[in-house]
């Protein structure tokens, strides 16, 4: 029987990569996590034993995963709950996600993260396409607390060194464009997300960035968009914010809404 306290690995998919997924906590132990280093995707990884350093957990509900979805899970959720944070188990834990076949993030390739959990990422500046479909998919799926920043071109590279920071869309780095791919594809691949939503996605910006609209029949429409916001924002944190409602609402069409026309069908009065 489900617990009060408790959501189904199937209602938390339906969650994961949206503006309301609630915080994941991974709180396996290490030898269940060596055995199976992979995240639920936009989960982090955290120590059972209170208190945590460096995580916000006060800012949206939590949801807490373990192996099994057993005492662990259960009694750190708890915990939670008396510090007046709203603390789910997910049903079944890690397990149950991977057992379903439900995406499953590979963090071999992350950057090291800093001692507030946060993984750091460097491109060039005045993002247009890619260097903004990159920062959402790292903050949706993969790192809900990523930094970001935006340089000059010849500074990415000095800059990624001195902050830690994985340069990213800029040339001969790992996280770049390969052949006709661009780096929001390899990032997928990389990353192990590739569902139909986001390769339907990844069609949309590939189109978009590499002036072949003819990939995708709404990649002349992001194209559009992205520009306007690259001439409605001088500053490249704040267009990357309004960039993220834009990808939010091309990723919900992407999964929840190709299916559904809309018409203005004229109707005469009838006498």
């Amino acid at each position: 029987m489900s617990s009060i306290n408790s959501i189904t690995p199937e209602k938390l998919s339906r969650l994961v990569g949206t503006p309301k997924s609630p915080r994941i906590l991974d709180v396996r132990v290490d030898e269940d996590y060596t055995a199976d280093p992979r995240l639920i995707p936009g989960s982090i990884r955290v120590n059972a034993s209170p208190p945590i350093n460096g995580v916000n957990l006060y800012d949206r509900p939590v949801v807490v995963v373990c192996h099994r979805g057993a005492r662990i899970s259960h009694g750190f959720a708890a915990y939670l709950r008396d510090e007046h944070v709203q603390a789910d188990v997910m049903e079944g834990g890690f397990a149950a996600w991977r057992d379903a076949k439900l995406p499953l993030l590979v963090t071999g390739k992350l950057p090291k993260r800093d001692d507030r959990n946060r993984t750091h990422w460097v491109t060039r500046e005045r993002p247009k396409v890619d260097r903004i479909a990159c920062p959402w998919l790292i903050k949706r799926f993969v790192d809900p607390h990523a930094v970001f920043m935006f340089v000059k071109p010849s500074e990415v590279i000095a800059v990624g060194e001195r902050y830690g920071a994985a340069p990213f869309d800029v040339e001969d780095v790992f996280w770049g464009h390969r052949g006709e791919l661009c780096t929001f594809d390899v990032m997928l691949e990389e990353f192990g997300l590739q569902t139909e939503p986001l390769r339907r996605l990844a069609a949309m910006v590939r189109g978009a960035d590499t002036a072949r609209l003819d990939l995708s029949p709404q990649a002349a429409g992001l194209l559009a968009a992205s520009l306007g916001l690259s001439r409605m924002y001088p500053d490249d944190l704040e267009q990357l914010d309004a960039g993220m409602l834009l990808y939010d609402a091309f990723y919900r069409w992407c999964r929840d809404a190709i299916d559904e026309a809309h018409n203005w069908p004229s109707q005469k009065a009838k006498g």
